[in-house]
């Protein structure tokens, strides 16, 4: 795992787009559209990658004072190999080393590749009580988008440790 370079972003939507396939059997199908990664290059953004050339990353970014993970997508024909895990372990590791008090994320409640796998990985459902407001901007903005007519959302939290 190693911070992308101008090199390697470029190929990063391909492996977001390769994973949205997975999605279909559920009845979740993506908007058209720029993808996250590509929303996210030009931000204040970190993105993690696996592999060289890379078959996975992730993207997070500082958010209500913690690290906020805004994307984990592993190349649809290397899904189940650890990849992910790998990547979700360096994000945790990166929030530990700067001293954030844990990790936010926004997922899919039931999808078994994100709300089930988070919390098998340490993810815990936040309560809305805890959200800070950048996290209620970004939920905000997913109702908006049409995001959570695709299926149930929840905002989950890891602590660092």
């Amino acid at each position: 795992m190693r911070l992308a370079g101008p090199a390697d972003l470029a190929g990063l939507p391909a492996i977001e787009d390769s994973a949205d396939p997975l999605f279909a059997p559920l009845g979740i199908v993506f908007p058209p559209g720029p993808t996250v990664v590509e929303q996210m290059i030009g931000k204040d953004a970190e993105i993690l990658v696996a592999g060289d050339p890379p078959v996975g990353f992730a993207a997070l970014e500082e958010l209500d004072g913690a690290v906020h993970l805004e994307q984990i997508s592993v190349r649809g024909d290397l899904v189940g190999r650890g990849i992910g895990a790998g990547l979700l372990r360096a994000v945790l590791d990166r929030a530990a080393a700067a001293g954030a008090p844990g990790v936010s994320l926004l997922t899919f409640r039931d999808v078994p590749w994100n709300g089930p796998w988070y919390a098998r990985h340490g993810f815990t459902e936040l309560p809305e009580e805890r959200w800070g407001q950048g996290l209620r901007a970004y939920w905000d903005a997913e109702i908006e988008a049409g995001l959570h007519d695709l299926g149930p959302r929840v905002v989950m939290w890891a602590p660092s440790v």
